[in-house]
């Protein structure tokens, strides 16, 4: 049986991953004022941040409609003998939810709430080409990324508050505390998919990505050192050099780097960095 495996591009995987694994990839669309595109083909990241620069306001990000995926799934199957689609999570978008309806129409079309973002769901992916690749049955693809997704670290530190405080989730009275204290905070992901402030951290960029990454690490001390992911909103090269030498420190054999997509960094800003693995210590196939 031949499977495909299928994402969003919110799962921001490089593109040469995405080509080596042969993993289909579905664009979300990003609204910049009257302008809507899609994420990845027709909006990049420096047109978020050209667009947050000059308007002082920020894009909007569309949720993948019913239609859509049935055209995508569709298409798909043409080639394929059945999907297994992993999705944004449904605690960040109704996308998920409206994947599910779609697959509920088609034959051996099987969506996975992936309950994260970014290169969360990137490492959820390349585990079911693992599991496709060897062989397992669509079924038992699905059970085993369900009975592992709880177990992926994924989290961030902001760089700038801006985009996090036009976009609702921070108070002005906060953003401007930030500002003045140079806080840079962790974002969480948490179990059920949704995102929730962690802890502050303070100082020059670097300094606050050693914090962030020691914090991390100390935290979530059960990594799968088979692969990590740094993933950033064009972060300065310096930064991401600091987070790249203490991994290397750490231990770990395959440090990828990957930069965030238009969709994500329209939440986040420039500057924002994650580390992003799995924490169970990996596992046998």
């Amino acid at each position: 049986m031949k499977i495909a495996i299928t994402t969003e591009t919110t799962c921001d995987l490089s593109p040469e991953q995405i080509a080596q694994n042969d993993i289909k990839v579905l664009p979300l669309t990003v609204i910049l004022g009257d302008k809507a595109g899609l994420d990845g083909i027709d909006i990049t990241p420096q047109d978020i941040f050209d667009y947050a620069e000059t308007h002082k306001d920020l894009p909007r990000t569309s949720a993948i409609n019913e239609f859509t995926y049935e055209e995508f799934f569709k298409g798909v199957l043409k080639d394929y003998d059945g999907i297994i689609h992993i999705a944004l999570s449904s605690g960040l978008s109704s996308s998920c939810e409206n994947a599910i309806n779609v697959s509920k129409k088609l034959k051996n079309v099987h969506v996975v709430d992936s309950l994260n973002l970014s290169t969360g769901i990137g490492l959820q992916v390349l585990y079911a080409c693992r599991l496709r690749d060897k062989g397992f049955a669509p079924e038992e693809i699905v059970k085993r990324l369900e009975a592992r997704r709880n177990k992926v670290q994924a989290s961030f530190f902001v760089n700038t508050i801006d985009y996090l405080y036009k976009g609702g989730r921070c108070s002005k009275l906060a953003a401007f505390g930030a500002v003045v204290l140079r806080i840079k905070p962790q974002i969480l992901v948490k179990e059920d998919g949704k995102m929730v402030p962690g802890s502050k951290y303070f100082g020059r960029k670097t300094q606050a990505c050693k914090a962030y990454c020691e914090d991390v690490l100390k935290t979530f001390n059960n990594p799968d050192k088979s692969i990590i992911f740094i993933t950033h909103t064009h972060a300065n090269e310096e930064v991401v050099e600091v987070a790249r030498n203490i991994l290397k420190e750490r231990g770990f054999p395959n440090i990828v780097e990957t930069y965030a997509g238009a969709t994500i960094t329209s939440h986040c800003g420039q500057g924002t960095l994650g580390i992003l693995y799995y924490n169970d210590g990996g596992v046998e196939d």
